[in-house]
């Protein structure tokens, strides 16, 4: 069937008949791996060009991990399919630049809420509606951050289409339209302290379909000071993720009618 198309009964891009509740999204594919290291249980459920899944437990969870590829359309197409296969709560666990000086390389970055910047996002939602997160997932992340001693931030998130020219970098020979020049700057002003190209996508789909999302992400470029580390504080956001997990899969069986359970949970 052309309208939802699948192939022996799996998601077409995907190929997962079911994932697990709990969804932790990262973008990169070899990212899934080492998520799943940490889990108590692990089953490689596919692997279909941008998308990697892996279903198991952690800390008694029931978690999966997939990778969404670069990009607002790719990561639509994960968390629409991820939701025909049972997924209810999505983090996003991926990587982002910084546009402060203080948000060092390796910091972790917690966010409370999305400029859409993106196209994709515009598909779902018009443009005024909220690319925000769960109240839940934010306090699930804030509390395995403090509990595993990492630094965090927590703050607006941008999201662009283009790694390049939507982000103020100059393309092919030096390019960059007037308009971008002063983006970073313009960023800063509105009080956003980074930015990337997934997080508003991930969010405004989630609300839009009632679903609880967060994201959390590890700082490797600070367009402030111009470091760059590729793989910094990528083992601490997965370790706070995974945990995140666990402290949601808690709340949500001791207050199971409760529409934001986070704070009873803290509270006791």
């Amino acid at each position: 069937m052309a309208t939802r198309p699948t192939v022996s009964g799996k998601v077409y891009h995907l190929r997962v008949s079911k994932v697990n509740p709990y969804v932790l999204l990262p973008g990169d594919p070899d990212r899934v791996p080492l998520i799943a290291s940490h889990w108590d249980e692990v089953t490689e459920k596919s692997e279909s060009r941008e998308y990697r899944t892996f279903n198991g437990i952690y800390r008694g969870a029931p978690i999966t991990a997939t990778s969404s590829g670069i990009g607002g359309p790719s990561a639509s197409i994960a968390i629409d399919e991820l939701a025909m296969s049972g997924a209810r709560t999505v983090i996003r666990v991926g990587t982002t630049g910084s546009l402060l000086s203080s948000i060092k390389v390796g910091d972790l970055v917690i966010s409370r809420g999305a400029y859409r910047m993106d196209g994709a996002s515009a598909q779902y939602a018009p443009p005024g509606y909220p690319a925000s997160p769960h109240p839940d997932v934010v306090n699930a992340l804030v509390l395995a951050a403090e509990e595993l001693g990492v630094r965090y931030h927590v703050g607006l998130t941008a999201t662009t289409d283009t790694f390049y020219i939507g982000q103020g970098r100059p393309g092919f020979n030096g390019y960059l339209p007037p308009e971008n020049a002063r983006l970073l700057e313009r960023l800063r002003e509105l009080k956003i302290i980074n930015l990337e190209m997934e997080t508003a996508v991930v969010l405004t789909i989630a609300n839009v379909y009632g679903l609880r999302a967060g994201a959390i992400m590890a700082v490797i470029a600070n367009r402030e000071t111009d470091d760059f580390d590729p793989h910094a504080g990528v083992s601490d956001e997965v370790k706070v993720a995974n945990e995140a997990v666990k402290l949601l899969k808690e709340w949500d069986d001791a207050y199971p009618d409760k529409p934001i359970k986070s704070m009873l949970g803290i509270r006791k």
